[in-house]
C-alpha cells in the first residue's frame, strides 16, 4: 500500500484542550478510567496524558479514521490500532511496521481533534501494525491533556469494550438500587410526625448536600444538610426565584431549574410543578451530580408538595361542602354521600416519645398516610383522622401501624356512631400508650352488657357514679385504671400523671363510691357502668 494512501485529509486547526464548547455526552452511568486500568484481565498501562482519578469514559469505539472528529459523541474511550497513521515502505531507511519520523504535526493534530470532538481518552493497539506506541503520539497526549493507553498484544479491542460496558452495567445497577433506597427512605421520612423537616434530611443525605425550603416571599422555611459558602447560598436562593411565578410573569414560570456557582451543582424544583405550587420551592446544592440525583430530588419534591400544598381536587371540594352542612345543621348522616363512603374509622394519634407536639403539617402527613385528607391537629397533642372503611379489606389490616406514631382506631361506623367512634378511638390510644403498643385497634363485640336495656343500663351507671360524676379527673382515671387491670404505672404512662396521682384519685373514688376496689365484683360493676354513653 503505497504512502499516499494514508495521507491525512485536510484538518481544521486544532482547539487547545479545555475549549469552552464541551460535547455533550450521553445520560449513561459514566466509568472511572481507573476502573478500566484496574482490570488486570486486560493489562492496560497509562502511558501518557493526566493522571485524573475523575476522568470517565461512556463508552469504547474503534476506529482507524485519520480524522475521528465527526464520529465522535463525546466521552468515548477512542481505541487504534495506528492503521491511519502514515508508515514507512523501507525505501526510506524507514524500519517496517514503525512510524514515519517527523510526524509531530500529524500526531498533533490528530490528538487535538480527538479532544476538540470531547474524547475521553485514546487506546493504542499494540501489534500487529506497531511493535511499540509512537514517541510523537506520547508527547502529542501529554501536550493536550488527553490520556492515553498501551492495549498489549494479548488484549483484544472487544474484551475491552466488552468490559467497559460490563463496568457501566455495574454502575448503572448501583445507581438504580441507590434511588430505589433513596425513594423508600424519602416515603418513611414523609409518614414521621415531622415529615418536611424529615424529608429535607433524608434528601440532603442522599445527594451529600444541602437541601432547602423556600416560601412564596424567598424567605427559608426549613433546610438540612451541609453548609455551603455565602456565594453558594446566595446563588440557590437566586435559581429559586427562577421557577416561583411571580406578579410581573409573562408566562408560566418553569417547573425546574439548573445552574453551578463555585463547582457547586444547584438545582430547584417548584412544588406542584410550576404555577400551581403557591410559590413554595425546594432547593438543592451538592457537591457533584450523579445521575440518580435528579430522580431522588424530583421524589422528594413531590411528596413535599403534598405535605405543604392543599388539595383542590373534586374529592377536596365535595368535603368542603360536607363541612358547611354540617356547620349550617344538617346532620351527619345527611352529609354522608359526599364524604364517599358508608363507614368510617375514626383515628387518634399521638408522636411517640416525648417530643413536641405535632404541628399542621405533621398532622396533614399522618392523614396523607393513612388516606384521608379529614384531619384534625387538635390542641392537646392528639391527632384525630376520619378514614374511610374499605369493606374489602379484612379488618385488622388497615390502617396499618405508622413510624413515628402511636394510634388508637375505634370500630367501623357510619356517620350517627361518630361520636361513640371517636370515644372508642379515645380509649383505643389509651390502651396503646400504656402498653407502648404502637397501634391498638378498639374490639367492638357483643357483650353481657348487650343483654341489658340501654335505658335501664344509663339509669344504674347515673345512679353508682354519682359521687364521682362531677369530677372528670376522677372517672377518666378509674375507666383507665380499670381497663389496664389496676395497674399504677401504666395508668400513669396513659394519662400522663405521676403514678402517685393515680393512687389519690382512685383512694378517692373509693372513698366517694364507698366500695371495696379490690373486690372484682365491684370491678365488674364500675366497668359496666362506666362503659355507658
Amino acid at each position: 500500500m503505497t504512502e499516499e494512501t494514508h495521507t491525512m485529509p485536510a484538518i481544521i486547526a486544532p482547539t487547545a484542550a479545555g475549549t469552552d464548547a464541551t460535547p455533550a455526552v450521553p445520560p449513561t452511568p459514566p466509568v472511572p478510567l481507573s476502573a478500566l486500568l484496574a482490570r488486570e484481565d486486560l493489562a492496560l498501562r497509562r502511558i501518557a496524558g493526566p493522571v485524573d482519578e475523575d476522568t470517565v469514559i461512556h463508552w469504547a469505539q474503534t476506529s482507524e479514521m485519520a480524522d475521528p472528529y465527526p464520529y465522535l459523541l463525546g466521552g468515548e474511550l477512542l481505541l487504534t490500532a495506528g492503521v491511519h497513521i502514515p508508515q514507512a515502505d523501507g525505501s526510506e531507511g524507514g524500519a517496517p511496521g514503525r512510524a514515519k519520523p517527523g510526524l509531530g504535526d500529524y500526531f498533533d493534530a490528530y490528538v487535538a481533534r480527538i479532544v476538540e470532538g470531547g474524547g475521553a481518552a485514546l487506546g493504542f493497539g499494540v501489534a500487529p501494525v506497531h511493535d511499540t506506541v509512537p514517541r510523537a503520539l506520547v508527547a502529542a497526549c501529554d501536550r493536550y491533556g488527553l490520556p492515553l493507553l498501551e492495549v498489549p498484544p494479548r488484549t483484544t479491542f472487544a474484551s475491552v469494550a466488552r468490559a467497559v460496558w460490563q463496568l457501566m452495567a455495574q454502575a448503572r445497577h448501583a445507581e438504580l438500587r441507590r434511588v430505589t433506597e433513596a425513594q423508600a427512605s424519602l416515603a418513611a421520612a414523609a409518614s414521621r410526625p415531622d415529615p418536611v423537616p424529615a424529608v429535607l434530611r433524608q434528601l440532603a443525605q442522599r445527594v451529600g448536600g444541602r437541601a432547602v425550603l423556600y416560601g412564596p416571599d424567598g424567605e427559608r422555611l426549613a433546610g438540612s444538610g451541609r453548609e455551603f459558602t455565602e456565594s453558594v447560598t446566595a446563588g440557590l436562593g437566586r435559581l429559586a426565584a427562577v421557577v416561583r411565578p411571580g406578579p410581573r410573569a409573562t408566562g408560566p414560570a418553569p417547573s425546574s431549574a439548573t445552574d453551578t456557582c463555585e463547582g457547586v451543582h444547584l438545582a430547584a424544583y417548584a412544588l406542584g410543578g410550576g404555577s400551581g405550587g403557591g410559590g413554595v420551592v425546594l432547593g438543592v446544592a451538592a457537591p457533584r451530580r450523579e445521575p440518580g440525583d435528579h430522580t431522588i430530588a424530583s421524589v422528594a419534591a413531590v411528596l413535599l408538595s403534598l405535605l405543604t400544598g392543599e388539595h383542590r381536587g373534586g374529592a377536596g371540594a365535595a368535603r368542603r361542602t360536607a363541612l358547611v352542612r354540617l356547620l349550617l345543621g344538617a346532620a351527619p348522616e345527611d352529609v354522608a354521600p359526599l364524604l364517599g363512603a358508608e363507614r368510617w374509622l375514626v383515628v387518634h394519634a399521638r408522636p411517640t416519645g416525648d417530643g413536641p407536639p405535632p404541628d399542621a403539617v405533621a398532622a396533614s402527613a399522618l392523614g396523607a398516610a393513612l388516606g384521608s385528607s379529614l384531619v384534625d391537629a387538635g390542641g392537646d397533642g392528639v391527632v384525630r383522622v376520619l378514614v374511610p372503611h374499605d369493606p374489602d379489606v379484612p379488618d385488622g389490616r388497615s390502617p396499618a401501624p405508622q413510624p413515628g406514631w402511636t394510634c388508637g382506631v375505634s370500630a367501623p361506623a357510619d356517620p350517627r356512631a361518630w361520636a361513640a367512634a371517636d370515644v372508642q378511638a379515645a380509649r383505643a390510644l389509651a390502651r396503646a400508650r400504656a402498653t407502648r403498643t404502637p397501634l391498638v385497634r378498639y374490639a367492638a363485640r357483643p357483650a353481657l352488657a348487650d343483654l341489658v336495656p340501654a335505658e335501664d343500663a344509663a339509669f344504674h351507671a347515673r345512679t353508682l357514679l354519682a359521687p364521682v360524676a362531677g369530677t372528670p379527673a376522677l372517672t377518666d382515671t378509674l375507666r383507665t385504671w380499670l381497663s389496664l387491670h389496676g395497674s399504677w404505672d401504666r395508668t400513669a404512662v396513659a394519662l400522663s400523671v405521676h403514678r402517685n396521682t393515680v393512687r389519690q384519685r382512685i383512694a378517692r373514688c373509693a372513698a366517694l363510691l364507698d366500695r371495696d376496689l379490690d373486690d372484682p365484683d365491684v370491678r365488674m360493676e364500675l366497668w359496666f357502668a362506666l362503659r355507658q354513653p
